[in-house]
């Protein structure tokens, strides 16, 4: 018997916002990499999470939900989908057969593409199996699919034979990354993720769209570290809401963001946040650019 050759290869995970993109990211791993909220395109960055056992490596980029973009902050998040369209082996479609509206600009992104097209009908807890199934159909007919997999992201249904399926697709090879590895991005990337996550649970309207979250300082101690963060928004007015009267919400901000911090990095923490103004920073292209994405 022989043993079966290392495969590695790259999985673009597209969809469109709120499709559970991140969630299946999360689940796969076993870890929390990408940050999920019931809020549509709360994922701005390409994330790299990287999937390793003993024959295989897959990494995984999850890009923002596809859009047409109003805004230079918006084409830059395109640009991403972009890359991956380029940089991936598989393409990972992920559908929500609960979603109402049509998927059209997906479509449209993706029948230029010539590589292999799994279609991920997600949330299949949520909808009973015929209903999903006549919308796959329909999908079927637009573009040229290589299979169809029936998941749920919450529950894990489907997942292990979806991997079989991206593993069989890819080619031999030795793995990218270290094994260990759960992501390319550095421990300072998540911890800017983790507090702009609490940013779209706390905060309604536009607020979570119109900020961002920049780490001024991370110092790493034995047993404690140290953070400084900038919470930066678009308007003066949106300071005062992110601050609250007599600083509460910025406090029960901090307070949440330093929890899922230490549970992320596994020991205690000193947060500091501090809210700045940078007026209309989303339609300025430096300011996208100098803010990393």
């Amino acid at each position: 018997m022989t043993d079966k050759p290392h495969k590695s290869g790259y999985a673009a995970i597209i969809g469109k916002p709120n499709a559970g993109k991140s969630t299946l990211m999360n689940r796969i791993l076993g870890s929390k990499i990408s940050i999920t909220t019931h809020k549509a395109q709360t994922t701005r960055h390409q994330i790299v999470g990287i999937y390793s056992d003993d024959d295989t490596q897959i990494v995984f980029l999850d890009t923002p939900g596809v859009i047409s973009p109003k805004y230079e902050l918006q084409r830059a998040m395109m640009n991403t989908v972009e890359r991956a369209r380029g940089d991936a082996d598989v393409i990972l479609l992920i559908f929500d057969p609960t979603d109402k509206h049509p998927t059209d600009e997906v479509i449209e992104l993706l029948r230029s593409i010539n590589k292999p097209i799994l279609l991920v009908v997600n949330k299949t807890d949520a909808i009973k199996r015929e209903l999903a199934e006549q919308k796959v159909e329909k999908l079927e007919e637009q573009l040229k699919l290589s299979s169809v997999h029936y998941t749920s992201a919450i529950t894990g249904e489907g997942v292990d034979e979806l991997m079989e399926a991206i593993r069989s697709r890819l080619m031999p090879g030795p793995p990218y990354y270290p094994k260990e590895d759960l992501s390319e991005h550095p421990v300072r990337f998540f911890v800017s993720e983790l507090i702009r996550e609490q940013v779209y649970l706390q905060f309604r309207d536009e607020i979570p769209y119109s900020c961002t979250v920049e780490v001024i300082s991370y110092d790493a101690d034995v047993d404690i570290d140290r953070i400084s963060a900038d919470i930066i928004v678009n308007r003066k007015s949106q300071k005062g809401m992110l601050i609250g009267k007599g600083g509460t919400a910025i406090k029960e901000l901090g307070i949440k963001s330093r929890e899922s911090i230490e549970e992320f990095i596994g020991k205690q923490v000193h947060l500091e946040l501090h809210v700045k103004v940078r007026e209309k920073w989303r339609e300025k292209e430096n300011w996208v650019r100098n803010l990393g994405y």
